[in-house]
């Protein structure tokens, strides 16, 4: 039998889903040629804002690669536009003039972003957040760069926070009076709008955007309608989408807000037919991915001939932001006839409000604890009577009946129906069916039901279906190995090094059973840190083993050029070392100088071959490296203390100059950053660093494992202790357990939640002997292998600087 002819124009999500209906149920039934405007196929866009935080990069969200394409037969006609439809003929022009002949034609076309016409919105650095390649505009910047997002709606926040991520300074403009007014209430707003703050974003409500800044054709601020100027080196629109239907109205298509399609995704042309972004069903347009798919199966099955048809479902929406833990569903706004429920827990920023109709339960808005939320819009779309649960349904499906049960009860209440992934409007019943057909982990699961597939917020519930359908034959996930090198977890590592005496990379190789004969870039990093940390006598540091910042001594830019930070102890300086900066600045022709969050000051943008020479200039002066670039002590930050302040109770100043003295240099999993504060009033934010002292009359009380980047956690208190020496003995010696059991790349915060408080007070704060141990081992490693790599620099540009001092003076 001859084949059809089929072309699909787009290779978005709601495609690429048709695609594998169709090829799974009817893989003969089409010769199908795929045209996309991007020079790519599918990948989940969806997961776009994770790759923008560094989550996750590009390749890990790519659905379909080459080879998927390749092995259903499917002609890939990427980076090229289709120029007309001749829907008489049945023919597609593309780009480059060819003329293509389908019998089925189906459109999927997307949408494209609303751009504000305002004054300048055509300026370079103006940009959407759509593609890869508005992502990638926004990865390029980094710290010290200044970033304003217009809109306040989900897709512009996730923008913000994955920038903010990154060390950019972030000012969100939304016209509104709070954020995600279409998702949210007031109340939920608000929590979020703090949040945000807490990360460094600002967000300014209300505010309406009046013209766009630009110098030499390039954008460089904002200007608000009250006169209010916001500098930018880069402006994100995120106000909105537009379905593309120009293509489609161009070929006479019937075109309302969108392409118009019935419930069998068919257009006004019974041989074309219209999924996704691009159309319109019943007044409605879609923006979110669970119903585009729903559209896709139904489209697969008209080009089967198979009767199917597209229903409207309740949508929720859930924020892929860290730390930000919100989800929203259904109608909550106010009417006649409603009354709401409502739940608010300050202390921990979590704010629940339900909506009730008569006996049913219409709208839901949750933030700060969203562990419910599935069996919430399970009620919301089955208008369930809910009359009988009424005083306690805002406690969840764990307190119905008055008393707390195991969260698995509550998993095992749910009816088959309920939606547990709603990305791809997969039920329990769908899940638990897959398990007993022999899907026995997630991996399985996702692969036969796409369940937990795209955004991954419903992970934790098929693990809890898991549990409850397999029983005892349940294994938990088993750990990640550190690379594909080897099967074996960074705790393996760890243990093996320690108990078989493993002294070089080599010996790890051999004896470990590495599958590569020299490791990777993943994990010879990590290995080469486990071995200096349990083998300082015997084991040479590799420097190849090493990221290439730590390597280069200094933080590579977008543009090649180098970031060099002298250490300034405790935020301390003096006239001396400040000129030294400004001469190395001028000298140098550095473009940018910033002082940075931990008190200290960043020369941006040093040329790689004057590296070492600036190096040697600072360190004449008395200057040496901050270690911006290093996986270990990263600054010290104090307020005045006593020295100057009213308020102040203890020398803070002079305690953090003597924590920075002593471990400056130090190696460790991550990057570790202190702070002392003077009083409780916390001027240098210690309560959310890796190490955070607060001075008070009595002495000294010692926090640890707090955060404040892509997760924001208050320390917790390790212990208090009446003086100075001892604060240092104590901070000294959580640093060396942290050096000595964590794994390569956690953070302290991350570290001491798999290890528990209790265990680390054990070792650092009870167990004197221990304690006096932990800090021997780090002097060893201290005399070994502290040294200043700008000092060791400065000897080979001594050599070279009269050669540089001619080029300079050439130069000017």
């Amino acid at each position: 039998m001859t084949k059809q002819k089929l072309i699909v124009i787009g290779a978005g999500m709601a495609t690429g889903r048709m695609l594998e209906h169709l090829t799974d149920a009817a893989p003969d039934a089409y010769d199908i040629t795929l045209f996309n405007a991007e020079p790519r196929g599918n990948y989940n866009r969806i997961m776009l804002s994770p790759v923008l935080a560094g989550d996750k990069t590009y390749d890990e969200i790519i659905t379909h690669d080459d080879a998927w394409y390749a092995a259903r037969g499917i002609t890939c006609r990427f980076g090229e536009a289709v120029a007309g439809i001749d829907r008489s003929a049945k023919t597609v022009t593309a780009a480059n003039g060819d003329v293509l002949t389908y019998d089925k034609l189906v459109f999927g076309t997307g949408s494209t972003p609303f751009m504000i016409p305002l004054p300048g919105h055509d300026l370079e650095g103006v940009i959407a957040y759509r593609d890869l390649e508005d992502t990638e505009a926004m990865m390029a910047m980094g710290p010290g760069k200044k970033v304003v997002v217009i809109g306040g709606g989900l897709l512009g926040l996730e923008a913000a926070a994955g920038m903010a991520a990154r060390g950019v300074e972030v000012t969100v403009v939304h016209i509104m009076g709070h954020l995600m007014e279409r998702q949210l209430d007031e109340a939920a707003g608000y929590l979020l709008k703090s949040s945000l703050e807490a990360k460094g974003i600002t967000v300014r409500l209300r505010a309406n955007s009046k013209e766009i800044l630009g110098t030499a054709g390039r954008v460089r601020g904002l200007m608000l309608d009250d006169g209010t100027e916001l500098p930018c080196d880069l402006l994100v629109m995120a106000v909105g989408i537009r379905p593309n239907v120009a293509l489609a109205q161009s070929a006479g298509l019937a075109v309302g807000k969108g392409i118009n399609v019935d419930d069998q995704m068919l257009t006004s042309d019974a041989n074309v037919l219209a999924i996704g972004e691009c159309v319109e069903h019943d007044g409605a347009l879609f923006g979110l991915v669970a119903p585009l798919y729903d559209q896709a199966k139904v489209a697969a099955q008209t080009l089967l001939g198979e009767a199917a048809v597209f229903k409207q479902k309740t949508l929720s929406t859930k924020l892929k932001v860290t730390g930000c833990d919100l989800f929203s569903a259904g109608d909550f706004a106010d009417g006649e006839g409603r009354e709401d429920i409502v739940f608010r827990d300050p202390a921990r920023g979590v704010y629940k409000r339900l909506v009730i109709e008569g006996t049913r339960l219409v709208g839901a808005v949750m933030y700060g604890d969203t562990a419910d939320s599935t069996w919430f819009f399970g009620l919301i779309q089955s208008g369930e009577n809910i009359s009988k649960i009424r005083e306690t349904l805002i406690f969840g499906p764990a307190y119905q009946g008055g008393v707390s049960v195991d969260p698995l009860s509550a998993v095992a209440a749910l009816p088959p129906e309920a939606e547990i992934c709603g990305c791809n409007g997969i039920c329990k019943g769908t899940i638990v069916t897959a398990i007993e057909g022999g899907a026995s982990d997630l991996g399985a699961v996702r692969t036969t039901t796409k369940a937990s597939a795209s955004c991954g917020t419903c992970t934790g519930l098929v693990e809890q279906l898991l549990q409850l359908t397999l029983g005892d034959q349940f294994q938990k996930p088993a750990a990640q190995p550190i690379c594909g090198c080897c099967d074996l977890t960074h705790e393996d590592v760890r243990r093996l090094i320690k108990s078989q005496e493993l002294k070089s990379q080599e010996a790890v190789w051999q004896e470990l059973g590495w599958k590569t004969r020299n490791g990777c870039h993943v994990c010879r990093p990590a290995v080469n840190f486990y071995l200096l940390a349990d083998w300082p006598l015997e084991y040479q540091d590799d420097p190849q083993s090493r990221f290439v910042n730590e390597r280069k001594h200094a933080n590579i830019q977008k543009d090649g050029t180098f970031s060099v930070v002298p250490r300034m102890w405790g935020g301390i300086t003096t006239p001396t070392e400040l000129r030294a900066i400004a001469d190395a600045a001028d000298k140098y022709n550095v473009p940018t100088v910033k002082v940075t969050g931990g008190q200290r000051i960043d020369l941006l943008g040093v040329k790689g071959e004057d590296l070492p020479f600036i190096w040697a200039d600072l360190n004449k002066a008395g200057l040496v490296s901050g270690h911006a670039y290093s996986k270990g002590l990263r600054t010290v930050k104090t307020c005045v203390g006593t020295d100057h302040c009213r308020f102040g109770t203890q020398d803070s100043t002079g305690l953090g100059i003597k924590l920075e003295q002593t471990l400056w240099g130090s190696w460790t999993p991550h990057k570790v950053k202190l702070a002392v504060s003077g009083c409780p009033r916390n001027c240098a934010e210690a309560t959310c660093k890796d190490v955070g002292i607060v001075c008070v009359d009595s002495g000294y009380q010692v926090g640890v494992a707090g955060a404040a980047g892509m997760d924001v956690k208050e320390t917790e208190r390790l212990c208090d202790v009446p003086t100075e020496a001892e604060a240092i003995d104590v901070t000294v010696a959580f640093i060396q357990l942290y050096r000595e059991n964590a794994k390569y790349l956690d953070r302290p915060y991350k570290w001491v939640a798999k290890v528990g408080l209790d265990w680390v007070k054990s070792r650092v704060v009870d167990d004197l002997d221990e304690r006096a141990r932990l800090i021997a081992a780090f002097e060893l490693s201290q005399s070994i292998y502290r040294k200043d790599p700008w000092a060791e620099h400065a000897k080979q540009a001594e050599a070279y600087q009269p050669l540089a001092d001619l080029t300079l003076e050439a130069a000017e």
